[in-house]
């Protein structure tokens, strides 16, 4: 199965959950990770009900605090 994670191609042998995503795509802090699977965000809670297909596409994103100046 083909995957795009990030911007870049990812092939897998089967379907997985979200949770096994972010360690099969060697997430950055995955406890603080916020993904998005074709374009619609899962909730953390639905991490492991939820699960990608061929041709998905995920984005990691991570929110950093910060002030102004």
């Amino acid at each position: 199965m083909k995957l795009t994670v990030n911007g870049e191609a990812l092939e897998i042998e089967k379907s997985i959950n979200v949770r096994e995503l972010l360690v099969v795509a060697k997430a950055d802090q995955p406890e603080y990770v916020t993904v998005q699977l074709n374009g619609e965000f899962v909730d953390h809670s639905g991490f492991d009900n939820t699960f990608v297909g061929d041709g998905d596409t995920v984005e990691f994103l991570y929110f950093m605090g910060g002030g102004a100046r």
